[in-house]
C-alpha cells in the first residue's frame, strides 16, 4: 500500500525493536507492534488491576443485607434486585465495574454505596475524567468529586510534554473507596496514573457507559477491560420508570440497539416531557437556518431557554458550513452582533467581544482565579472545557474579564487569548471534555 520494499520495512523494525522504540508480541500466529511506552503503560495497567483484585478485602461491609434494609428503610427507596447485585458485587470484590445506558439508574447505586460506606466511617473519593464530568457527579451525589487531574496532582504533565508517560509518579490517594464516573472518556495513560496511586486493599469502582464516545487520547480502556472478562462487572439494562419519560434515553436505548427513533405515533402514546425533536432539512442552508431559529427563539414556548444558559450547539466537525468555525460566526453575528455598547479584540482574526460565549482549550494551572459567591474564595486553574461569558475588554490593561460557569472569574492577557475559542458551538468531543 506504501509502496515500500518489504525489506526496508524489516530492516526499520529491527532497528526500531533494538532501540526499544516498539515491541513486537506474537498472539495466536499473528504479529502484534506497539509503541514501547503504550505497549508498557497496558501493560502497567493489566498488573495493577490484577495486583488490586487479588489484595485482601479489608474493607468489606459484614452484615451487608442488614445495613442495605436499614438505609433503605431511612431512605423509603427500594432498590431493584440488579442494584442489589451491583452493591453486594461492590462489597465482595476489591475492583468491579457498572456499565449501562442513561437512566439505568447507575447514580443511585453509586448514592447507595457512599451512605453505606459512609455509615461505615469509611473514607470515599469521587472523580471523573472531566470537569463536567466531576461537577456532574458533584451535583448527583452531594458529595465533592474531583478531576482525576487534580486528585492525582498530575497538572503539570503536559506542561513538561510527558504526559504520554508510564514512568510518572503520582500522588497517592487516602482513600478506602474510590469511585470513578465516565471511565469510558479514560485513556490508557490516565488509567496508568490512576491505578499507580491506589494502595492495595482500596476498593476501585469505575462507572460508565460502554455506548458513548471513546476517550480522545489513545486506548478503549472501559471496553477493553470488560471484554477481559478478568474483572467483576455488572450491565444495567432497565431503564427506570421516571428514566421513559424521556424521549431522549429511551432514544438513546433504541440507537444502542440498532432501532430508528420513536415514530410520532410511539412518541404520543408517551406520557413523557417534550425533551426530543428530530428535524430533517434538505439543505445546508435549511440547516443552518434551524439551528439559528432554535437558538434564538423558537424552543420559548417549551421552556425558559435562554441561549447563554441553557442551549448548546453541538456538531461533529470544525470544518465546512456546519462545522462549529462556521456555526460560532454565524451565531455570534445572530445572539451578540457588533454594537457600540460592547468594546471588541482581534485575536489573530478572531473577533472576541464583550458577552460572547467561550470555552477553554488547553489546561491553565497558573492563572488566577476569584469567586465572590456564596462566598469569597481564590484559586488558580482554568482547564479544558471549562465554559464562560466575556464580561469586560480593557483596552488600556490589554486583558480579558471572563466569568466562568462555576462563578469564577478570571483576567486574560490579550497575549493569552489563543487559550480560548467561541463556544456558541462546540464539537461533539469538546462537549464530552467539559
Amino acid at each position: 500500500m506504501l509502496q515500500v520494499e518489504q525489506e526496508v520495512i524489516e530492516n526499520s523494525l529491527i532497528n526500531l525493536n533494538v532501540r526499544k522504540e516498539i515491541v513486537i508480541e506474537e498472539q495466536e500466529e499473528i504479529k502484534l507492534v506497539y509503541l514501547y511506552t503504550y505497549y508498557m503503560t497496558e501493560l502497567g495497567i493489566a498488573k495493577r488491576l490484577i495486583e488490586l483484585v487479588n489484595s485482601n478485602n479489608n474493607k468489606e461491609i459484614k452484615k451487608l443485607k442488614q445495613e442495605l434494609k436499614k438505609l433503605e428503610k431511612e431512605t423509603d427507596f427500594e432498590l431493584s434486585d440488579k442494584q442489589k447485585e451491583a452493591i453486594e458485587m461492590v462489597n465482595k470484590e476489591n475492583v468491579c465495574i457498572i456499565t449501562g445506558g442513561p437512566g439505568t439508574g447507575k447514580t443511585t447505586i453509586i448514592k447507595t454505596i457512599i451512605d453505606l460506606f459512609q455509615n461505615q466511617t469509611k473514607k470515599l473519593v469521587l472523580c471523573a475524567p472531566t470537569g463536567r464530568a466531576a461537577k456532574r457527579m458533584t451535583e448527583a451525589t452531594k458529595k465533592e468529586a474531583k478531576t482525576l487531574h487534580r486528585l492525582l496532582e498530575i497538572g503539570k504533565i503536559e506542561e513538561e510534554g510527558i504526559q504520554n508517560s508510564f514512568e510518572h509518579e503520582v500522588a497517592p490517594i487516602d482513600a478506602d473507596v474510590i469511585i470513578v464516573d465516565e471511565v469510558s472518556m479514560v485513556d490508557i495513560f490516565l488509567m496508568n496514573y490512576l491505578l499507580k496511586a491506589i494502595y492495595k486493599g482500596t476498593k476501585l469502582i469505575l462507572v460508565g457507559d460502554v455506548d458513548q464516545l471513546p476517550s480522545v487520547g489513545p486506548g478503549s480502556v472501559l471496553k477493553d477491560i470488560i471484554q477481559s472478562e478478568k474483572i467483576r462487572t455488572i450491565h444495567l439494562d432497565k431503564i427506570f420508570r421516571q428514566a421513559q419519560k424521556s424521549k431522549i434515553i429511551v432514544n438513546a436505548h433504541k440507537v444502542n440497539e440498532g432501532q430508528t427513533f420513536l415514530t410520532k405515533e410511539e412518541a404520543q402514546k408517551m406520557e413523557s416531557k417534550e425533551d426530543f425533536f428530530y428535524i430533517k432539512p434538505d439543505t445546508q442552508e435549511e440547516m443552518i437556518y434551524q439551528v439559528l431559529s432554535l437558538s434564538s427563539s423558537r424552543l420559548s414556548k417549551f421552556g425558559d431557554y435562554n441561549f447563554f444558559e441553557h442551549i448548546q450547539v453541538l456538531s461533529p466537525t470544525k470544518k465546512g458550513n456546519l462545522g462549529t468555525k462556521e456555526l460560532n460566526r454565524v451565531l455570534q453575528e445572530t445572539l451578540n452582533p457588533s454594537s457600540s455598547f460592547k468594546k471588541e479584540k482581534n485575536s489573530m482574526g478572531v473577533i472576541f467581544r464583550e458577552q460572547d460565549k467561550i470555552m477553554q482549550i488547553r489546561n491553565n494551572y497558573d492563572i488566577y482565579w476569584e469567586k465572590q459567591e456564596p462566598e469569597y474564595e481564590y484559586g488558580s486553574g482554568v482547564f479544558n472545557g471549562e465554559m464562560g461569558i466575556i464580561e469586560k475588554i480593557d483596552e488600556i490593561e490589554k486583558q480579558v474579564k471572563i466569568k466562568f460557569d462555576d462563578e469564577k472569574t478570571a483576567w486574560y492577557a490579550f497575549s493569552d487569548l489563543d487559550q480560548i475559542e467561541h463556544a456558541y458551538a462546540i464539537t461533539i468531543h469538546k462537549a464530552q471534555r467539559k
